[in-house]
């Protein structure tokens, strides 16, 4: 059985405007990050994903790092988590919406 993607990201941003959908993208950026590093890191992506009560493999948080990380750090920090996001919504790539 094959999941589809349901990209919600263009109704939350019609439905908040720009400066309310930067502010939940901000938010879910604390609620996964380390709070001592002020990154999301492997480690935290992981434990707050437990908390959440989400199952994913290690290969696939690796994965999520990887994809955001643009200084090579390992970590996301507020902006590439940002951008990430905006990535993963074609939606709003298209419609040229910008961090």
């Amino acid at each position: 059985m094959e999941l589809e993607f349901e990209d919600h990201f263009p109704s939350m941003m019609a439905q908040l405007g720009a400066d309310g959908f930067i502010g939940e993208l901000q938010n879910g950026f604390l609620l996964l990050m380390d709070v001592n590093k002020g990154l999301i890191t492997f480690e935290s992506l992981k434990m707050n994903s437990l908390l959440l009560g989400l199952e994913v493999r290690d290969e696939e948080l690796l994965c999520m790092l990887m994809e955001g990380d643009l200084d090579g750090d390992g970590a996301l920090s507020q902006m590439e988590f940002c951008i990430l996001m905006f990535r993963l919504s074609p939606a709003l790539m298209n419609a040229g919406y910008v961090c």
